[in-house]
């Protein structure tokens, strides 16, 4: 597992739950416990699911996976073919 992904995740989630939490209370009385409890389940989890993918993960070197280093060779011969 990446480990180092997890310190955006986490706080992305618990951000998620606290709004979701305060919109469903404040704007959305109607809604039962039950309902309001699985509505939060669900955004949280989705919002950690696709957290964990979007934000890039730096590699041993403390290099970033997400974009390729502009000084490789191999990066600019696969780029021209």
């Amino acid at each position: 597992m990446h480990w180092q992904r997890f310190k955006f995740v986490i706080p992305m989630m618990v951000i998620v739950a606290a709004t979701a939490f305060y919109m469903l209370g404040e704007f959305h009385p109607l809604v039962e416990s039950r309902e309001r409890l699985l509505i939060i389940a669900g955004a949280t989890l989705f919002a950690g699911v696709i957290s964990y993918f979007l934000f890039p993960q730096a590699s041993e070197d403390n290099r970033d996976d997400y974009w390729p280093d502009r000084t490789d060779i191999n990066f600019l011969k696969k780029k021209d073919k």
